[in-house]
Parts: C-alpha cells; sequence; structure tokens
C-alpha cells in the first residue's frame, strides 16, 4: 500500500485550500444568493459589508477535512491504480481505464470525509452578517455551526448535499487524474522518470480547470441543498426537485454562471496542489528507500 500519497495528498489539500478560499467563498455565494449580480459586485459588497475578513469566513475546518478528503482521494486514487495493474497483470504503465476508473473510485470515496465539513463551509461563507453590519451571526464559527446542524437535523444534516456532491466528484475527479496523468505522459521526455516541474504546474492547472468544467452544473445543485431552509422555509423536496426547479425558473444557463470563476480559480490552486503533493511524495518515496537501504 502507497501511504506517501495519503500523506502528500493531505500536504498538497492543504495547501489549495489557502490558496484558493477568498474565489471559493465569491463563487458560493454567487451560487446561493441572488442578490449578488456577478463577481466584481459580490467582491466589492463583502468588503463593504464585512471587510478582507470575509472572504476568509470558515477557512478552518475545511483546512482540517480538505486535508484528510485530498489524503483519502490521492491514497485511494494511487492504490486502486496498484491493485488494479496487479489484477490484469500488467507491469507497465497505467492504462487509460485504469486510471478512470481509479479516479471514479477515488472521487466517489472521499464523499464521506468531505461532506460535513462542505457544508460547515459553504454556510459559514454564506453568512454575510457580521458585527460591521449591525447583524448577529447565525453561527459563532466551524465548531458551533458544525454542532448546530447536528442538534437540529442529526448526523443526516451533515450529509444533505452529499449526493450532488457524489455527482460533481466523481466524473470531475476522473477528469482530473486523466488530463494530469495524460499531459505529464506526454510532455516528459522518454526515459525521464519523473515530469519537470513546469510540466507539473501546467498539466496540474489545467487538470483543474478541466475538472471544474466538468463539475459545476453538480456544484451549483449542491451548495443549494446544503442551503436550503437556512433562512426561512425549504424550497426543495430534494436532489430531483431541486434540478427541475432550477431549471424552471432560470433555465439551463445557471448551472454555468459561475465556470468562469471556478476555472480562474481552478488553475492557480491545482498547480499548487499538484506541485506540494509532487514534492511530498518524493521526498516521502525518498526516505523510504533510504531507511530501507
Amino acid at each position: 500500500m502507497h501511504f506517501a500519497d495519503f500523506l502528500a495528498g493531505s500536504v498538497g489539500g492543504a495547501c489549495g485550500v489557502a490558496v484558493g478560499y477568498p474565489l471559493d467563498t465569491v463563487k458560493v455565494r454567487i451560487q446561493t444568493q441572488r442578490q449578488f449580480t456577478g463577481i466584481w459586485h459580490c467582491i466589492v459588497t463583502t468588503v463593504k459589508r464585512e471587510g478582507v475578513h470575509g472572504f476568509f469566513k470558515g477557512m478552518a475546518l475545511p483546512i482540517t477535512t480538505i486535508s484528510m478528503t485530498s489524503s483519502v482521494v490521492f491514497g485511494t486514487y494511487r492504490n486502486c491504480l496498484q491493485c488494479l495493474a496487479r489484477f490484469r497483470g500488467i507491469s507497465a504503465a497505467n492504462t487509460k481505464l485504469n486510471v478512470f476508473l481509479s479516479g471514479l473510485v477515488a472521487g466517489v470515496a472521499q464523499i464521506s470525509v468531505m461532506s460535513p465539513g462542505d457544508i460547515v463551509k459553504v454556510r459559514l461563507q454564506c453568512q454575510t452578517e457580521s458585527e460591521r453590519s449591525g447583524l448577529k451571526p447565525k453561527y459563532s464559527g466551524p465548531i458551533h455551526c458544525l454542532l448546530s446542524i447536528a442538534r437540529d437535523k442529526g448526523a443526516s444534516g451533515l450529509y444533505r448535499g452529499a449526493l450532488p456532491l457524489a455527482f460533481r466528484d466523481g466524473p470531475s475527479f476522473t477528469t482530473y487524474v486523466l488530463i494530469y496523468s495524460t499531459l505529464c505522459s506526454q510532455l516528459t521526455p522518454a526515459g525521464q522518470k519523473e515530469p519537470e516541474w513546469t510540466v507539473v504546474l501546467l498539466a496540474g492547472g489545467l487538470a483543474g480547470t478541466a475538472g471544474w468544467s466538468v463539475g459545476t452544473p453538480m456544484d451549483v445543485i449542491k451548495a443549494r441543498l446544503q442551503m436550503d431552509g437556512v433562512r426561512g422555509e425549504r424550497r426543495y423536496r430534494g436532489f430531483v426537485h431541486c434540478v427541475t426547479e432550477t431549471i424552471r425558473n432560470e433555465g439551463l444557463g445557471i448551472f454555468f454562471r459561475n465556470l468562469g470563476i471556478n476555472c480562474l480559480r481552478a488553475f492557480p490552486v491545482n498547480m499548487v496542489v499538484f506541485a506540494m503533493y509532487e514534492v511530498s511524495v518524493r521526498i516521502l518515496r525518498s526516505a523510504s528507500v533510504d531507511r530501507l537501504s
């Protein structure tokens, strides 16, 4: 089992959160609150009402949970690749089918760890009340939000939006690793074991952009289900009802309203994620080899 990939994934995920969180907050607010007419309007309004701190609401818990989630997703992906190669009796480079299946399994596997932290993140990001505005926020912080949801809705409340999250991350992570592995393979000269760092950065950024292009429609539904009922009566009975009501009221275009900001955020975030993952995994594997030799 490749334990180095679990640890390296954790480091990469934490660094990615720190880089991308401000734009993630803007994205979530635009998806769930109709008061914002666009990216710039959301940024200006947030600074005016809440200050720069408003972009970092609820970041403490995601740093922890995304570290665990990235550990699960990268570790699962790498170990699935290993298992499939052994099952198929292939010792050469991984096939595209192996990468596809491993990415799909890893993308869905992370949901059990990701969902509770994600709903807390979304609710705190959408909490626009602040001392500056004179309104008392509903949640005082990540832990208070987590405990409040669990108390009011039970453990199942922490997994509201888990189905669209799975529909988002299964296909998007599959796309993510397929693009990354293909670009690294194509841009690395024959005979060279590891890709150059410029290749890692470029492939990581493009893979992240492609993954979010696939995942953006389900991200809209996920965020709406997670925020449903927070400011009044529930509007949606479930996943299918949310999809049909969203299309009926706002058209298909709403699913791609935030594609631009997702791609803008995804490129630098995933450059960092893959760079830190590769650095960490190479150090850990080198240390393991040195210890055994």
